[in-house]
């Protein structure tokens, strides 16, 4: 079910392509709240809206927004982009867009004509806080490189709700974005992982990285969260003849357990997921946690599984603060949790290296 409640729009708070936030009165109290334009159309001051206020209500992880549902002073909104596949389909949001594999497509020829990756490194993500890292690590080295983020349907949807996104293709550190499965709003949009991986490569890419947008689903289990779908594109991208570079999910101040050191997310999809090599890149740190780290690896037999590499991972975080770019995940930011940022680096680092190498 969802909870639907009628508020009015108080004031824009930001806008973004694709995104406004508002602030919004809602039953007498004051809230923040998500328009995703692409959708909905724009609001404006004064206008009365419909909200799905079910995220805010159960206190889950949404940061604590609505989300407009309907504006009640746009009496009618029309299709306006060519494009017949549609996402989230058969709900009440179901929305057309071009996809990159389509006849009308203008990528539809050189797509007819890529048969595989060639090569390409594919470094592979389980949380969208890897992507300004990695995208770092390679752009360092080379800023000619050609880099596209293709984004799967395992968090966020929508990829305007990535603030991130839209400052690392500002910045120069993204190229291009291709949003697979159900989520949508990139510069292409792709059916599945694969042809998103092939529209990365027709595009002229010369490394993709690929993770869910913001938000992971997780229950605590072993199987019963998004972060496997590393493992299923480690598959993928072998299958399509390219280089998987896998980024450990690593934190030293992540105090759960299931997640310290190298998280059970990582491990599963490593060691049971992935039925294919993929290198695995550790970032230089100090010895004692990179020991737990390799413990941690041997223990489960990944080492003899996929290849491991140690590869530095400052350098980008140090490209990245040159640039005056944030990072956070899970709420700590870089100086609290150095290692988690640093394997992400040094996984783009060696992907940049593997280009260089083809």
């Amino acid at each position: 079910m969802i909870r639907l409640r009628k508020g009015k729009v108080l004031e824009i708070l930001e806008e973004r392509p694709g995104l406004q936030e508002l602030l919004v009165e809602v039953e007498g109290e004051i809230n923040r709240a998500i328009n995703y334009t692409y959708l909905t159309g724009p609001c404006n001051k004064g206008d009365e809206v419909v909200l799905n206020t079910t995220a805010v209500f159960l206190k889950l992880g949404s940061g604590g927004y609505h989300f407009v549902l309907y504006n009640c002073s746009i009496e009618k909104l029309d299709i306006e982009e060519k494009g017949h596949i549609m996402k989230l389909r058969y709900t009440p949001f179901q929305v057309k867009t071009l996809s990159g594999e389509e006849s009308s497509s203008p990528l539809a020829e050189k797509l007819s004509k890529t048969s595989s990756l060639s090569n390409m490194p594919v470094v592979i993500g389980s949380l969208h806080s890897m992507l300004a890292p990695a995208c770092a690590g390679i752009k360092k080295n080379s800023k000619n490189l050609k880099v596209a983020y293709v984004m799967t349907d395992g968090g966020a949807l929508p990829i305007f709700l990535s603030q991130i996104v839209t400052e690392l293709k500002e910045k120069g550190l993204l190229d291009l974005t291709i949003t697979t499965g159900h989520a949508f709003g990139g510069d292409l949009e792709a059916v599945n992982i694969y042809s998103g991986l092939m529209l990365a490569k027709a595009s002229g890419c010369d490394v993709a990285v690929v993770t869910m947008g913001p938000g992971i689903v997780g229950t605590g289990t072993k199987y019963g969260h998004t972060g496997l779908e590393q493992g299923e594109i480690i598959n993928a991208v072998r299958t399509l003849r390219g280089i998987p570079v896998a980024i450990p999910r690593i934190s030293f101040a992540d105090h759960r357990t299931r997640h310290y050191g190298v998280s059970h997310h990582t491990i599963t999809s490593l060691r049971e997921i992935a039925l294919r090599k993929a290198f695995v890149v550790i970032p230089k740190m100090e010895k004692e946690k990179f020991d737990i780290i390799m413990k941690q690896l041997k223990c489960c037999g990944i080492h003899r599984k996929h290849r491991i590499v140690i590869e530095d991972g400052i350098e980008g975080i140090r490209f990245l603060k040159s640039l005056g770019i944030e990072v956070h995940t899970m709420g700590r930011n870089f100086e609290q949790d150095r290692e988690f940022f640093w394997a992400a680096s040094a996984a783009g680092n060696f992907a940049s290296k593997l280009v260089e190498n083809i």
